[in-house]
């Protein structure tokens, strides 16, 4: 594997604005869809799988709107990655709702060990500071887009 030096330096980057932070948010999922098509899978389907993996079963409907909301998509969009999901074996539906099956654990922990080893290499050398401020910037920044939708779809 190869590395390549960072065009810009850290020093010299712009302010945050929506190019900055939309250029950043796809470079990071191109990198999770890449490693997520060696698997077979699609950005929405580990959208979709991860709480029902790492927080145990739901209930449908709170799926559903857990992910529509973070993908700002419509419920039935969720519905059909759900459906996708079952299909795969990765999510059992049940009578209280869905859960992950073993195989979506188990492809769970696989995608998020190798996306946590170049998670690690993106972020090292920035300081814990920097990223706490970034952090509480792109929440306010989120906080903030959600009312405007809420707004304009109102």
């Amino acid at each position: 594997m190869t590395t390549t030096a960072p065009t810009t330096t850290y020093s010299s980057a712009p302010p945050v604005d929506p190019r900055v932070i939309a250029l950043a948010h796809y470079a990071g999922r191109a990198v999770l869809e890449q490693v997520l098509a060696r698997h077979g899978a699609t950005f929405q389907q580990q959208i979709t799988l991860r709480p029902l993996a790492a927080e145990g079963p739901l209930e449908r409907e709170e799926l559903v709107g857990q992910v529509a909301g973070a993908l700002k998509v419509g419920a039935a969009e969720v519905q059909g990655v759900i459906e996708e999901l079952i299909a795969k074996g990765l999510v059992a539906a049940e009578a209280l709702g869905v859960r992950a099956t073993d195989a979506g654990r188990a492809f769970h922990a696989e995608v998020s060990a190798e996306t946590a080893v170049i998670s690690a290499r993106i972020y090292a050398g920035i300081p814990a500071e920097d990223l706490a401020a970034a952090g509480r910037v792109l929440a306010l920044v989120a906080e903030r887009a959600d009312a405007e939708l809420a707004a304009l779809t109102a």
